[in-house]
């Protein structure tokens, strides 16, 4: 299991999540924040810190954000190329996010 960054985050990107993260595993896009799948060690921290509840388990994601287990998989290989660089720290924030993302209206 993984957590995953849900529709909440777009356009806040708190950032209070990347914090707590001792495995650096949360990544920025333009408008949202994404975790690494494969680096994320269900340690639980992030999901408390935020202060926008975007943050959920993966069996425990709302339905109605269940496209964003895809986006935030898919944004380390089909949007962006970052692959698994292995933490957050040495990579820059990248100006695209994921499809889901980017077909929201922004808000204000």
């Amino acid at each position: 299991m993984t957590y995953v960054i849900a529709e909440p985050c777009v356009d806040i990107k708190d950032k209070a999540c990347l914090d707590v993260c001792p495995v650096d595993c949360i990544y920025e896009g333009k408008r949202s924040l994404y975790i690494h799948p494969d680096e994320c060690i269900d340690c639980h921290a992030c999901e408390p810190a935020c202060p926008v509840e975007a943050i959920f388990p993966l069996d425990e994601l709302p339905e109605k954000w269940s496209p964003y287990a895809e986006a935030n998989r898919d944004f380390f290989t089909e949007v962006t190329d970052l692959g698994s660089p292995g933490g957050a720290a040495n990579t820059q924030a990248q100006d695209v996010d994921h499809p889901v993302v980017v077909n929201l209206a922004t808000r204000a």
